[in-house]
């Protein structure tokens, strides 16, 4: 960091395990990669190629090189996986994966109905030459799953080889885990909470207040996801308490006694 300030909680060093961020790129440029790694390759862990951004992206290749240069797990969206599976295409997909030079694969099934043993075959299979990280949670609003079946399907799908699980909410952040309005579906994520290892589920949190909600929640080493490349920075200080949201989150009992009039 530029300079010393004391109380501030400890982040683990990269290549982190937990108290990840991971960026979604929706499409930028080479020029846009290369200022955000200026300005941010010390804070993000993981970059998604957003949904199927990736067929459309110029010069694709150069830009995961860039990414990957920088310490970066590099992955293609879970949406692009399940677009190959509905054309029974998976042997194509991880052809795909080798052209591209990717050792991380994101398996989802947020867009179409998959039996979930066929879903964890598929992990299963990934995960002997990729880092898998494999998504629960549908992108359709009103679709509720109960949580004792999203707390099933996490473990089965870590059990299968999963690096991380990824609770959904798109990148709009109002479905999965949250409500249409955006707020946290309390009940379900301390559910999930009291079956799966917090430091295995990336939540996705693309809203600043949910990224506050799930901070004081967890605490700073919290894994989060589809983070806006401009949000990356911001998200940090929101993790080390040099913003207004969570300032007094991780300060000293006495230090927030001492501001008290």
């Amino acid at each position: 960091m530029n300079y010393s300030l004391p109380y501030l909680p400890e982040r683990p060093e990269k290549p982190r395990t937990k108290g990840l961020t991971m960026m979604m790129d929706k499409g930028l440029s080479i020029r846009q990669v290369e200022d955000f790694l200026s300005a941010s390759s010390n804070l993000a862990d993981l970059i998604k190629l957003g949904f199927g951004t990736s067929y459309v992206t110029n010069n694709l290749e150069q830009k995961i090189k860039l990414y990957k240069e920088a310490g970066m797990k590099v992955y293609l969206g879970g949406t692009l996986f399940e677009a190959f599976i509905v054309r029974g295409m998976f042997t194509d997909y991880m052809k795909l994966l080798d052209k591209l030079k990717l050792n991380c694969a994101e398996v989802s099934d947020g867009s179409i109905v998959m039996p979930h043993d066929k879903k964890c075959e598929y992990i299963n299979t990934l995960s002997k030459n990729c880092t898998v990280l494999s998504e629960v949670g549908s992108k359709e609003a009103g679709i509720i799953i109960h949580p004792a079946k999203w707390t099933v399907m996490m473990n089965k799908e870590l059990e299968a080889g999963s690096w991380k699980v990824i609770a959904e909410a798109r990148e709009s952040g109002n479905v999965g885990i949250y409500r249409a309005n955006g707020s946290a579906h309390t009940l379900l994520i301390n559910k999930i909470l009291a079956k799966v290892d917090k430091d295995n589920i990336i939540w996705e949190s693309p809203q600043k207040p949910q990224q506050v909600w799930f901070l004081k929640l967890l605490g700073p080493n919290v894994n989060l996801g589809n983070i806006s490349y401009d949000d990356v920075i911001p998200l940090e200080t929101l993790r080390l308490g040099l913003r207004g949201d969570t300032f007094f989150s991780f300060l000293p009992k006495e230090m927030k006694q001492s501001t008290e009039v």
